[in-house]
């Protein structure tokens, strides 16, 4: 008799629960978790997020994405001032980049983010604009033509290997500067200023390392 009572509480339970998974009824608390990091794409193999190296000039950064914005001002005719999703609602793409530091190592890395054009577009850049400064939570810095960022495919990224930027990796956003040493790869981004000084010198190319941070070329000036 005890054996049918369990029998059909079991059964009871299971119907409960095909009823709320039915109505898609969950708790508020319960958000979606991300992918897991993929180690291959199309026939490449992937680095890990753990093959980095730590070297920021103040460790890893933990920001507050509840109260986060990315200012994006100076000479521009439509200053803007984003949350983290408004960033994160331009369009999307992902590609394969492989990054290269100074220090003699480089990692290949599935990056997914907006284009830094598609931010430029919308908060229209003056005419007497010719540089990008990027400015970071930690206040590291460092600065492009803005002819580059224009006529590149350069992402923002919030995403490597199919999983969120964890802290170490820059989140929420780190600039992912295609045919550029490693320290014009700057994370934790939450300002870009359009100036008209292309002899801006950010963190490390006031320490001797070259502006222009060409891959082909020595990083050092």
């Amino acid at each position: 008799m005890i054996k049918k009572y369990i029998a059909l509480a079991a059964i009871v339970i299971i119907m409960l629960l095909a009823i709320v998974i039915s109505l898609d009824i969950l708790p508020p608390s319960t958000i979606p978790l991300d992918s897991v990091e993929v180690t291959e794409y199309q026939g490449q193999k992937l680095s890990s997020v753990n093959d980095f190296h730590e070297n920021s000039i103040k460790g890893p950064q933990y920001v507050n994405i509840t109260s986060y914005h990315l200012e994006v001002d100076g000479l521009v005719a439509n200053p803007k001032n984003y949350t983290y999703d408004q960033v994160k609602d331009f369009q999307s793409y992902q590609k394969v980049v492989k990054l290269d530091c100074v220090e003699g190592w480089s990692v290949n890395i599935l990056w997914q983010g907006v284009l830094v054009k598609d931010i430029l577009n919308e908060v229209k850049p003056l005419a007497t604009a010719n540089t990008v400064i990027f400015y970071a939570s930690d206040g590291y810095s460092t600065s492009f033509p803005l002819e580059y960022l224009q006529n590149n495919q350069i992402l923002m990224a919030y995403k490597m290997n199919n999983a969120t930027l964890p802290p170490e990796r820059g989140f929420p956003f780190q600039l992912v500067a295609e045919s550029k040493w490693g320290y014009k790869w700057i994370k934790w981004i939450n300002r870009i200023e359009l100036s008209d000084n292309p002899n801006y010198q950010g963190y490390w190319e006031s320490r001797g390392y070259s502006l222009s941070g060409n891959l082909n070329d020595s990083f050092l000036k």
